[in-house]
């Protein structure tokens, strides 16, 4: 087995390589880098105007080398020196191989550098914002493995029941309701809008946080992290109810399981000591997927209206903004956090069946 996680440990190294290596030389090309954004800015047009203004120009405004306005459309008028200058400041004076091979030793070190536009250390905003994306991709999978697994089990069990049709009717209206129309929903309801004012709609703690007792912190914060979770939760519902009764469902008519029963076995010893083990595989397999999802991928929305300030909120004002550091430095940790699950999940097969042994894999 240590060899085997050895392995696996060995083989993030050129994957992290590849990804990062593919988004850098993607995002170069694109329209609207930060030199075109530093120059929209110092003509008044704001972010917008510097995608625009150099939509069609042959070099994206974000590489190269060389001083000049003639390969930034938007600097037409501006002084040379003003343009290098520009380059300077923000390091895209350098050639873009260069610039490549010092961001490929700097990421080695786990040194992310500077945010170009808010003049702090990515890492700060990236530890900053963590808590948030933390609390929302937490809590929201622990929910959903709880509620999904007990009642994908129950749904085997009770299969063709009146409870397994009116429950898959309920999981099928969750699963079409778009998270961030729900949340919508939640903060009209419950969040001082026409209705009813329970819950919070800003932030992750109240004002007075820091005077609160232990006890009243703990409160504090779930009470604002309430609505947030539940949003995101309730499109993740019916892929893992459904996978765990299927999975559940072709377990108990296999034959292991006739014979148990010919042995005089309870059901319930035969669903927990024999049908469970074998059945979670396939679950557990799924689970970096579904974290990875909540964590990264789907709490955008739900952090803007809740006004959150998390990794996707801070991802999406960085792409927007052409913030290259903060762009690649979170895809980095993102990849290396999905990688290290995947390899947590073959782990945890261990753990549920002793049987499989990845070292004797050929």
């Amino acid at each position: 087995m240590l060899t085997y996680i050895a392995r696996r440990l060995l083989l993030i190294i050129p994957t992290l390589w590849a990804i990062i290596t593919i988004n850098f030389f993607i995002v170069q090309i694109a329209p609207g880098g930060p030199v075109d954004q530093a120059i929209a800015n110092m003509q008044g047009l704001g972010p917008g105007g510097a995608i625009q203004r150099i939509t069609g120009s042959g070099d994206s405004g974000g590489g190269g080398n060389g001083g000049g306005s003639s390969k930034y459309r938007g600097a037409r008028g501006l002084d040379p020196e003003v343009i290098a200058e520009i380059e300077r400041r923000y390091g895209f004076d350098k050639p873009i191989g260069e610039r490549y091979l010092e961001m490929l030793k700097n990421y080695a070190m786990f040194d992310f550098g500077d945010s170009l536009f808010r003049g702090r250390s990515v890492i700060g905003l990236i530890v900053e914002r963590l808590p948030v994306s933390i609390s929302l991709g937490l809590w929201s999978t622990l929910l959903i493995y709880a509620i999904s697994i007990p009642l994908g089990i129950r749904k085997a069990v009770k299969n063709g029941s009146r409870f397994d049709i009116w429950t898959s009717g309920l999981i099928i209206l969750g699963n079409s309701i778009p998270s961030f129309l729900f949340a919508v929903l939640l903060a009209v309801l419950f969040c001082g809008g026409s209705f009813l004012s329970i819950f919070p709609l800003r932030g992750l703690f109240s004002a007075n946080f820091e005077e609160l007792s232990f006890f009243g912190e703990i409160a504090d914060y779930f009470w604002h992290i309430c609505l947030p979770t539940i949003a995101l939760s309730i499109g993740g519902f019916a892929g893992l109810t459904m996978l765990t009764k299927n999975s559940f469902l072709d377990e108990i008519h296999k034959q292991y399981v006739l014979t148990a029963r010919a042995k005089g076995l309870t059901e319930k010893n035969i669903l927990i000591k024999h049908v469970f083990r074998n059945a979670m595989l396939i679950i557990i397999s799924g689970f970096p997927a579904v974290f990875i999802s909540m964590f990264f991928t789907g709490s955008l929305l739900i952090e803007t209206i809740f006004s959150l300030e998390g990794l996707g909120l801070l991802g999406l004002e960085s792409t927007m903004q052409r913030d290259y550091p903060v762009i690649f430095a979170t895809l980095y940790i993102f990849t290396l956090i999905g990688l290290l699950l995947n390899l947590l999940s073959d782990l945890i097969y261990t753990v549920v069946d002793p049987r499989i042994d990845f070292e004797g894999r050929k």
